[in-house]
């Protein structure tokens, strides 16, 4: 099962002021043996790929709430160029989605919108805001709910993270459903981004690449 979305590489990034888009494909893997397979493949493909690392995290999605209130309550917290950025999503993007994370001591706050007529969730193109939080998770979710959130789902996930043909692969062991393979890609400009009416394509097509991975 593929599914196709936007978003800003599986690996923690220093956050910019710049606007940044981020690029998706999604292949639910499900068992081991097959999780096994994509990673002798990639070293095949690129005998230089690299291990980013690895994680554990606890994910809070929510719905509802008033965007606008949520920057309000969390700017206290952020600095000019984060505030900037989730100013920028609040007032530009499309169908907000919000979500805290703790990636395993690290609390997060996490925003995506959509910046095409796709969704937030499962968009072809998202800009995306993420910035550490000095509280713990319970306390980031109340900042949350008190702008009006209520929880929609909670997951925990084991993540491993590694860079092949300049795409960074995720392949997540997920509570419940098995493992999940996200193939990404972030670029600043959204002219980099093409969106055809049969699927997804990089400009510099990465499309050649994941097509090779069974």
């Amino acid at each position: 099962t593929n599914s196709q979305s936007s978003h800003k590489p599986c690996y923690h990034g220093k956050l910019s002021v710049m606007p940044s888009y981020e690029i998706e494909i999604k292949s639910l893997l499900g068992a081991s043996e097959k999780a096994t397979a994509l990673r002798v493949r990639m070293q095949e493909i690129d005998p230089a790929m690299q291990t980013l690392g690895s994680n554990k995290q606890l994910n809070h999605y929510f719905i509802g709430g008033d965007t606008g209130e949520l920057y309000r309550n969390a700017s206290s917290y952020l600095d000019g160029a984060a505030r900037e950025q989730l100013e920028h999503i609040v007032r530009a993007g499309k169908d907000v989605s919000v979500r805290t994370r703790q990636r395993d001591d690290i609390v997060l706050l996490v925003a995506k919108a959509a910046v095409d007529d796709t969704t937030s969730a499962n968009g072809i193109a998202r800009i995306e805001f993420e910035s550490v939080f000095p509280v713990v998770l319970d306390e980031l979710d109340a900042l949350v709910r008190s702008a009006g959130f209520d929880y929609q789902a909670k997951w925990s996930r084991e993540r491993e993270e590694y860079a092949c043909r300049g795409t960074t692969i995720c392949l997540d062991k997920n509570a419940g459903f098995g493992y999940l393979a996200e193939f990404e890609r972030i670029v600043t400009d959204e002219q980099d981004v093409v969106v055809p009416s049969d699927g997804l394509h990089f400009r510099k097509p990465a499309d050649h690449f994941v097509a090779r991975i069974p």
